[in-house]
């Protein structure tokens, strides 16, 4: 592929001697596609004992997909994610706790997200966001499928999720759109729109997007900031001009293996800086990536909760899901019950979302019609298997298995509501009636 020559003088001086390594490997066809573990199986652990492991993610690995790919059913169940290893670094180096409330601002279409949710307990908070709709839908897709209970998915604009959330995250993730030099190989049309002038819009609209974010960051919490370009003027050059405008902001280091540091052996740099980390595909197997870390200072205040008042149908939708529940479940669900339309969901610490545009409000937990109740697949699969009171398990190559993922009923001694399960993990709903199981995966999920 011919790249821009604007492009390649600049990384020519940045790089120096390194320049001829770097061009064989941006040039090459290798493609390194990488993936998260979630939860973990003996059948899964058995695939991926032949993967290396992804050096900055303690759960990431190289993966290949004559063995694991989308239509395995351990991918639809959300035991695995597929991602981009050098877009792992991200969230590896924000160093989240199990009770944070975390913000992915550019969230889709969910690699960071949900690989930021595995880290969360049930105390825990994430607000997964996506401004451009279409998008939006397809990271809450992703998010469901994961099986998180903690985590609200918004399609807003940043400078409109401050004023509902100011200073109310411990941390922020910004994966920032940016000009793609990193993935020029993998994306054409990255290069059909790159020019100088393209980087340095970028970077302007960056720092609108961080702006935004830090209002949202509470005292003493850390933003990680990201992109996949080579660009100094969207990686260093950004965060320069933060510092500059903060002074309650400071640099953090990231210690993740198999990183490089920022500018500081370039050949030719404007933003020599210590502590930024960079992913280059000559020094390591991924895509063009740069990852910086930074601290708010001060004490935080405690965190003001608004709550959601409850709708008037509201009584009649949780007496509908407590009745399916008792034929169900083993245990009740318990938390905020909020009723969207007929859609009825639990809602992490019962927080308003008024006012927002919103893909998902926490668990799904399903549809509401004149005093029936019908169960999301997002409920099946954030439910553990000791939770049903009616299962049918199958090893993940059973023909039964494929045909039930495939669309098509299959035998059962179950009645009523069913789950599915792969390995022992819950893939979906079926409906047992006259020794059969009535298919009820979402048509759009079917292989």
């Amino acid at each position: 592929m011919q790249y821009p020559e604007a492009f390649t003088e600049r990384m020519k001086a940045m790089l120096g001697t390194q320049y001829p390594a770097f061009e064989k490997a941006f040039s090459g066809t290798q493609n390194h596609i990488g993936l998260r573990i979630n939860r973990t199986c003996p059948g899964l652990e058995e695939l991926i004992c032949a993967f290396s492991p992804v050096p900055w993610c303690k759960n990431g690995y190289y993966a290949n997909k004559e063995i694991l790919n989308g239509k395995h059913p351990y991918h639809l169940a959300g035991l695995i994610y597929f991602q981009e290893p050098s877009a792992m670094s991200t969230v590896a180096a924000l160093s989240i706790q199990p009770g944070d409330f975390v913000l992915d601002l550019c969230a889709a279409p969910g690699g960071k997200a949900s690989q930021a949710g595995f880290y969360l307990s049930p105390d825990g908070f994430l607000v997964a966001n996506e401004i451009v709709p279409k998008r939006a839908k397809i990271l809450s897709e992703n998010i469901q499928r994961c099986g998180f209970s903690h985590t609200v998915v918004t399609n807003e604009a940043p400078d409109r999720l401050e004023k509902k959330f100011p200073e109310f995250f411990d941390k922020i993730i910004v994966d920032a759109p940016c000009s793609g030099e990193g993935m020029f190989r993998k994306e054409p049309q990255a290069v059909e729109e790159w020019s100088i002038a393209h980087t340095e819009s970028c970077a302007q609209r960056q720092l609108l997007i961080l702006e935004s974010a830090l209002k949202m960051l509470r005292p003493g919490g850390c933003l990680v900031y990201s992109t996949c370009t080579f660009a100094p003027c969207e990686n260093e050059g950004v965060i320069d001009k933060l510092l500059s405008a903060h002074s309650e902001l400071s640099l953090l280091p990231i210690s993740l293996p198999g990183m490089q540091d920022g500018c500081a052996d370039w050949a030719d740099s404007s933003y020599p800086m210590a502590y930024t980390k960079r992913i280059f595909p000559h020094l390591a197997q991924g895509e063009g990536h740069f990852v910086a870390l930074l601290q708010k200072a001060g004490t935080p205040a405690p965190r003001e909760m608004a709550q959601k008042k409850p709708g008037k149908n509201l009584s009649d939708a949780i007496k509908s899901f407590r009745e399916f529940e008792k034929k169900t479940f083993t245990t009740l669900h318990e938390g905020c019950f909020q009723l969207f339309g007929e859609h009825l969901y639990l809602v992490p610490h019962g927080i308003s979302l008024d006012g927002l545009r919103v893909e998902c409000a926490g668990l799904y937990l399903g549809i509401c019609k004149k005093g029936r109740f019908e169960p999301s697949h997002a409920l099946a699969l954030a439910t553990p298997k000791e939770s049903f009171l009616h299962t049918q398990n199958y090893p993940c190559d059973a023909p039964e298995l494929l045909r039930f993922l495939s669309g098509e009923t299959i035998p059962t001694e179950e009645t009523g509501w069913t789950a599915v399960l792969a390995d022992g993990f819950p893939i979906g709903w079926g409906k047992g009636s006259d020794g059969m199981l009535k298919n009820h995966i979402p048509k759009i999920l079917r292989i």
